[in-house]
């Protein structure tokens, strides 16, 4: 069986979707309004995720939905109503953790297929085989499996069972993303969907008998963030990736921006492309990659587990920032006139120095002439979030393509 690589991508929203699929996605995986881990993310209504679908399968590329909870009694029934809600809009795949959910999905939607979540903790051959007999096509890799042990399952599991892994994006500091601290400090449960994030929190010790004086964990007198994880990143590591036999290449974010999906599936997009072109294409390319993945919002890089146990430079105890090198300002929804229509995102002005950030990988530099609001207002600056508006650039810009500014 020859296999070929899938980029799957994440998307918060059908602006993300679409910005997906024509950045180069392969599959694109997104999230309903319940039983998903991201509470917190837009999320699609049910119209939203029927558009999407239609968009993606036009496009040749593939959705799944996650509904990934870990399951309390009172979430079977709902689960139940919504698949067969699903069942009606046909996605590609559902991503499910809980074994009573998998079950509701077979009974309900045998059709579409059950993809196994990171969630369940799959570290070994005999859980990949367990799932594969109870009717899954495709189980995601635990996050802390080496490349090695990737390969060895590989070989022992069957040949159409395939294997998804997370080639980038935020770490989660507890086992295959099993947390517990958000629920004990806020109520809020990770494991249904509404994690707080209290891993990328400030962390000191207290004594008992010194209440009030705070003792740092780490040599910072500032204290430390001692569960933050850098991001993953193995956009230098493709051939491994595939030599290892992972079947799908999945990005972490569905509670990132557009700008963020555009820069990480073109540059993973290219890289696999360059890569089955030829290898020395890949490796003559690697600076621009690596200029490229820079280019969006990111806590540092680490390979994760793939080359064994991580060392200590994994963690980043001294802050929680993200290093952000440009903003995003909007995308353009049509051509009007010669102006480009967008929702805009953050403050930019007349006379100001922009990009246009195309899916075949340019990025042109623009000056923003006019900016011109619904009511055919001339505006010097745009300062009000999710305004419509029509700008004229001296740079040629297309349907989809995305506006955005460098902070360098």
């Amino acid at each position: 069986m020859s296999r070929h690589p899938e980029l799957l991508i994440p998307a918060s929203s059908l602006e993300v979707l679409k910005t997906a699929v024509v950045f180069g996605a392969d599959a694109v995986y997104i999230g309903g309004e319940a039983f998903g881990l991201r509470a917190k993310a837009k999320n699609f209504t049910m119209q939203e995720m029927q558009e999407g679908i239609a968009f993606a399968h036009a496009h040749d590329v593939k959705v799944y939905v996650t509904a990934n909870i870990l399951a309390h009694n009172e979430d079977l029934p709902g689960v139940k109503a919504y698949f067969e809600e699903l069942k009606a809009i046909k996605p590609d795949g559902l991503i499910i953790a809980d074994p009573g959910v998998f079950e509701i999905a077979k009974e309900v939607c045998p059709e579409i297929e059950r993809h196994v979540s990171t969630q369940a903790n799959n570290t070994n051959y005999g859980t990949y085989q367990f799932w594969h007999k109870q009717g899954a096509s495709r189980v995601v890799a635990a996050r802390e499996l080496s490349l090695k042990e990737i390969k060895e399952l590989r070989e022992n599991i069957s040949e159409d069972l395939e294997i998804e892994a997370f080639v980038h994006g935020a770490m989660c500091i507890s086992y295959s993303g099993r947390c517990l601290l958000s629920n004990y400090f806020t109520g809020r449960d990770a494991n249904r969907g509404a994690c707080t994030h209290p891993c990328r929190w400030k962390y000191a010790v207290v004594e008992e008998t010194r209440p009030g004086e705070y003792m740092p964990v780490y040599e910072n007198e500032r204290g430390t963030y001692i569960f933050n994880s850098k991001d993953l990143c193995m956009i230098e590591y493709i051939p491994e990736l595939l030599g290892a036999g992972i079947d799908s290449l999945k990005v972490e974010g569905r509670m990132k921006t557009a700008l963020y999906v555009a820069t990480v599936a073109r540059t993973y997009r290219k890289a696999i492309d360059d890569y089955q072109r030829d290898p020395k294409l890949y490796e003559q390319n690697m600076p621009w990659y690596l200029e490229q993945i820079s280019n969006c919002t990111y806590r540092q890089f680490t390979t994760g587990f793939f080359f064994g146990k991580p060392d200590e430079n994994t963690q980043i105890y001294d802050s929680n920032t993200y290093v952000k090198e440009y903003t995003y300002l909007g995308i353009v929804e049509e051509i009007r006139e010669g102006r480009v229509r967008i929702e805009q995102r953050n403050k930019f002005s007349v006379g100001e120095k922009i990009e246009i950030m195309k899916p075949d990988g340019r990025n042109i530099e623009t000056t923003v002439k006019r900016i011109i609001n619904v009511d055919g207002e001339e505006q010097n600056s745009a300062p009000h979030p999710k305004q419509t508006l029509f700008v004229e650039l001296d740079g040629e810009a297309e349907k989809y393509d995305i506006l955005r500014r460098a902070e360098k």
